[in-house]
């Protein structure tokens, strides 16, 4: 019998749900294969074309990535490949760094922070001292001659399939355009159709806005190659062309005449091959890809894609019912979110424009998705398009696992094996301590040395919190074989920290210093994050030993080490104090709410066994408000579900899914009108942690059982979910009316207990590997 453990292992079920009624059922079979429900139709839709990159449409296969601005006269297609990042092979690690840690743990413990930082900043910070930048690839244009004048223009995104789609009429003929990438095949298709024999025409060029950069055409094909400014890499972007009209080529312009239906197919690589190697050849590549798929139809590579995209996308569904909004186009069902919130098909589309995004920037084998996922158009974009560990690489995460999407979490999984490996230098270089560690920003190069500024890049648990997401994976899957290959990632992020943690000479307790509280406060000793990151580490290192069988002697020391740690607090003002100094101030409304990690996305503070805790920690957010970056309200929204206050979270998701470019509404957190997620300018996390939240609604299983509908708002009386899934390996589906639950069916994947609870009714049975249970609205079983 597998038991479902959630972080703290040794917390009882029982107690959480102490009072309410008990009832255990005999588990049976109900049906063997689970009868899933309907898959809702999902699109954006628009009435006009892209203007902005906001209003552009994404599309990509986890490698490659397409913004589509859906033009008439011209269509322009802004295109990315993951690795092409400026700088070089680089471990940021600052050579005798250690030599100064003391003197800063000092300084800190006797009050002195300006010293501190100034030290810090002076010896102790990566060389050099700024990462380096995500960049755009290039840009394809599709030109059409008097196609100025047009009717019935329509542009989606459709989500089932993972399609653009453009369409209008000019001179009495229907134009259709198509867009998606495949990843099966590793090319972006853009199908063109007419439906007047031989009326469609039109030129195909390639850009880049790098400095070098070279483009070449003949025949059918163009190839544009491309090096960044400054670094190691260079790419090469290869497209070919097939069409039942005339082809030829002048001065680099490929020109379509008098055809019914023309196919691009395009692809991009580079000569990155890992964070040490760029010894690749991005023109062998691109020509190996053009050459698998030739003398494939495109209606083959379409199918190829379909199938690859909807085993993924299909495995899950949601209706939250539709009032109608859903007929108006999406940028104007954003506006009107703002002025009325009652649009709850919107929440549905936003979901599974989430798990769109999901699939589309994170596949095995490539690198995970960055702060824009895979889309950037800027030579220096917002903080550098990285991956930044304090909060925003693990929300893009939060809902992998729940949305049934559990293969796309392995890009994560190799970003961690790849970060230990430079973190194992950086652990002995800065803290002379074995393990290994990352800070606060990580890039393509996997630098994992304290970035920018003291006074917010040394922030010690960036390694810690990401290695939490293997037992998470492991918790969902109750996957063995995985957890024994990644276990060694845990272990070592914990032995760090076994040689890290110093004993504060003014408490007694064991502390984390230097780092800090992102991104506030400065350089400290003792932030309550880290606290609380280190200590779910130990744990989840030790149940993970434990179910491995290993490492009996780290497991006495981790056990022992916990309790040392500083605890949480309460300070003051009835709040749970951020510092080890209560020092909070209520009149901070700062976007990051950090000390309230073990709230979400960890449990250690909960309801049920630490409600003086939760107290003060819905104390801490109250004074933090309801306003915020995009990313900083997805957090929020997760942190009230937790406090199973659904009303106040979905007043928060109003703003997220307010529209951020509204002039009333400037230079706060919302939503752009192609749905992508506004810090502002763009990031994407936002996107990922508003649907944790919503989710985190309906379903709860970071404690020792799954609790249905915990944070049900008003404004989701009734819907249905399908492929939802929950710690302990269970697939759950599940329906409600007038806000009451009526059905439930689980699937159990790996077999075992499973704890079921919603209002006062609690279900416990013994399940078997690939069988399905069927239960009413009271958890009565049902024959």
């Amino acid at each position: 019998m597998i038991k479902v453990l959630g972080n703290n292992a040794n917390k009882k079920f029982m107690k959480k749900f102490k009072g309410m009624k008990l009832g255990f059922v005999l588990f049976f079979i109900i049906v063997f294969n689970f009868a899933g429900l309907g898959q809702q139709e999902a699109s954006l839709n628009y009435d006009t074309a892209a203007k902005v990159w906001t209003e552009a449409l994404p599309v990509g296969n986890g490698r490659l990535g397409g913004m589509i601005y859906g033009g008439v006269a011209q269509e322009h297609i802004q295109f990315n490949e993951e690795t092409l990042w400026a700088g070089e092979p680089h471990d940021y690690a600052h050579q005798g760094a250690k030599n100064y840690l003391g003197e800063i743990r000092q300084l800190l413990t006797d009050g002195n922070s300006k010293a501190a930082h100034k030290l810090a900043q002076d010896h102790f910070m990566s060389e050099p001292l700024k990462q380096l930048p995500y960049q755009p690839f290039g840009d394809l244009y599709l030109n059409f001659e008097n196609h100025e004048e047009f009717t019935n223009y329509r542009r989606s995104l459709d989500l089932s399939s993972a399609i653009s789609k453009v369409s209008y009429t000019a001179k009495g003929v229907n134009f259709t355009r198509d867009v998606f990438v495949s990843h099966p095949d590793q090319v972006m298709v853009v199908r063109l159709e007419a439906d007047k024999k031989g009326s469609l025409s039109f030129e195909v060029n390639m850009d880049a806005e790098h400095e070098e950069k070279k483009l070449t055409s003949n025949d059918n094909q163009q190839s544009l190659e491309i090096a960044v400014k400054d670094g190691a890499l260079h790419g090469a972007a290869r497209l070919k062309v097939e069409t039942d009209g005339s082809l030829t080529e002048k001065d680099g312009v490929l020109s379509i005449a008098n055809a019914s239906s023309a196919t691009i197919y395009l692809t991009a690589a580079t000569n990155y091959i890992n964070f040490r190697d760029v010894s690749g050849n991005p023109a062998e590549l691109v020509e190996d890809y053009l050459a698998e798929i030739e003398g494939e139809s495109y209606e083959q590579i379409k199918t190829n894609h379909l199938e690859d995209y909807q085993e993924l996308y299909n495995r899950f569904s949601v209706d939250f019912g539709d009032n109608g909004q859903s007929a108006k186009t999406t940028d104007q069902r954003i506006y009107d979110f703002w002025k009325n919130p009652d649009d709850p098909e919107l929440l549905a589309l936003y979901i599974q424009f989430a798990r769109y995004l999901t699939i589309s920037t994170s596949r095995p084998g490539t690198n995970p998705s960055n702060l824009q996922g895979i889309w950037n158009d800027k030579m220096v974009p917002p903080w550098l398009s990285g991956y930044t560990t304090n909060i925003n690489l693990e929300m893009n995460y939060w809902p992998v696992e729940i949305t049934n999407l559990s293969e796309c979490h392995e890009p994560l999984f190799k970003f961690i094996s790849e970060l230990s490996e430079s973190g194992s230098v950086v652990a002995k270089e800065h803290y002379d301590a074995d393990g290994w560690v990352a800070h606060h920003n990580v890039d393509l190069w996997r630098g994992a040395a304290p970035v920018n500024a003291s006074h917010h890049g040394i922030w010690v648990t960036g390694g810690a919190w990401l290695s939490t997401h293997i037992w998470e994976h492991y918790l969902f899957t109750m996957d063995e074989q995985f957890l024994k290959d990644r276990y060694p990632l845990m272990r070592d992020a914990a032995i760090f920290f076994t040689d890290f943690l110093y004993k504060d000479p003014n408490t007694g307790y064991l502390i984390s210093s230097p780092s800090n509280s992102p991104e506030i406060g400065g350089l400290v000793a003792g932030p309550t994050m880290d606290h609380q990151i280190i200590r779910a580490l130990f744990r989840n290192t030790i149940e993970a030993a434990k179910v491995l069988g290993e490492d009996e002697e780290l497991v006495m020391k981790l056990n022992a080490l916990i309790p040392e740690i500083a605890p949480n607090q309460i300070g003051q003002h009835g709040q749970l104090q951020e510092w080890l100094e209560d020092k909070d101030d209520p009149d901070v409304h700062h976007r990051h709410v950090s000390h309230l990690w073990a709230v979400y996305p960890g449990n250690e503070i909960n309801l049920f066994d630490t409600p003086d805790l939760m107290k003060a920690a819905k104390q801490s957010l109250e004074f933090r408000g309801d306003n915020g970056t995009g990313w900083s309200l997805a957090w929020k929204v997760n942190f009230w579900a937790r406090f199973r206050d659904g009303n106040h979270a979905y007043k928060i998701l109003h703003g997220l899914l307010s529209p951020a470019e509204e002039p009333l509404r400037k230079n706060k957190g919302g939503s752009y009108p192609n749905l992508f997620d506004a810090h502002p300018p763009f990031q994407i996390d936002g996107n990922f942690g508003g649907t944790s939240g919503i989710l985190e609604m309906l379903v709860q299983s970071h404690l020792e059982g799954i609790e249905l509908l915990p944070a049900l708002p008003d404004a989701l009386p009734e819907g249905e979910v399908s492929g939802l899934c929950a710690r302990g390996g269970f697939e759950l589906s599940f329906k409600w009316k007038d806000g009451i639950l009526e059905n439930l069916e689980v699937l159990s994947k790996k077999g075992g207990t499973c704890r079921l609870a919603y209002g006062d009714n609690i279900t416990i049975i013994e399940t078997k590997k690939g069988e399905t249970y069927q239960f009413n609205g009271s958890l009565k079983e049902m024959k």
